[in-house]
């Protein structure tokens, strides 16, 4: 298994392929399995690194507090150790927070930027938003990590012919280290990008599923109309996990894109 020291956390990542670097940054409570149909897609032309972030999936989790702004840090850390310059970097989630702080404080070190159903400041939207995230809360208090993990699971793919990927994703969820998870989701709930994108100066796709229920398809469209020059692309019968319940058409966008 690959592992790399890096600013005092231990981390661990997938590096396949050989070419123009990719570089894949997954969503709270996952790690690198989240690019499962992307590997096989991208590694006839791209040397493609999938990390598990800092307390997620095989990486360390050392103690809080948690930011947004440490988690850029260290993947740029990671990217000097493995020697990868100029990344096409892809966030979904919480990695797409990640790579907006990665393109602000490293951009040396990012070629392109690929922003999938993430926001720059969190906001819910309306009183549905509102009871979404209630819920997760109110499960994460009573029942922990192993409770929230249905919830989260059962909104990402709600639709009967999801149910291998809903299992697949609560089983990720409850692995997680319950310290590590709340110090993350302190982090998201602080994070404040919009300042900060006007300073994002690298090509830019922002990619929405439309029928997502965990970020509104206004905070993605904000967050385009905030990057000088952003494309914007909606992804019909597309929830919050773009990558997986979409794998064809968001591995086309990709490879466009790039």
């Amino acid at each position: 298994m690959p592992y790399q020291s890096v600013d005092n956390v231990t981390m661990f990542y997938r590096l396949e392929g050989s070419g123009p670097p990719v570089l894949l940054l997954h969503g709270m409570g996952s790690c690198a399995d989240d690019w499962f149909f992307q590997f096989p897609a991208l590694v006839d032309r791209y040397t493609v690194l999938a990390v598990d972030l800092r307390g997620h999936g095989r990486s360390a989790a050392p103690p809080a507090p948690y930011t947004i702004a440490g988690m850029a840090d260290e993947v740029a850390a990671l990217m000097v150790a493995l020697q990868l310059d100029l990344a096409h970097v892809v966030g979904l989630s919480l990695g797409g927070l990640v790579a907006q702080s990665l393109a602000v404080r490293h951009a040396e070190r990012v070629r392109t930027l690929v922003l999938v159903n993430t926001f720059a400041r969190l906001r819910p939207r309306g009183l549905r938003g509102w009871w979404y995230f209630l819920k997760r809360g109110v499960a994460l208090l009573t029942g922990g990590v192993e409770a929230q993990a249905e919830v989260v699971a059962r909104g990402v793919f709600p639709k009967p012919e999801h149910a291998l990927l809903r299992q697949a994703t609560a089983e990720r969820l409850r692995a997680n280290n319950p310290a590590a998870y709340r110090a993350t989701m302190r982090a998201v709930v602080r994070f404040d990008g919009r300042r900060d994108l006007a300073r994002i100066a690298v090509p830019t796709l922002v990619i929405a599923g439309v029928e997502d229920t965990t970020v509104h398809l206004a905070a993605k469209e904000a967050l385009a109309a905030g990057i000088r020059g952003a494309r914007f692309e909606a992804v019909p019968n597309s929830g919050h996990a773009t990558p997986l319940d979409q794998p064809e058409v968001f591995n086309r966008l990709l490879r466009e894109f790039f």
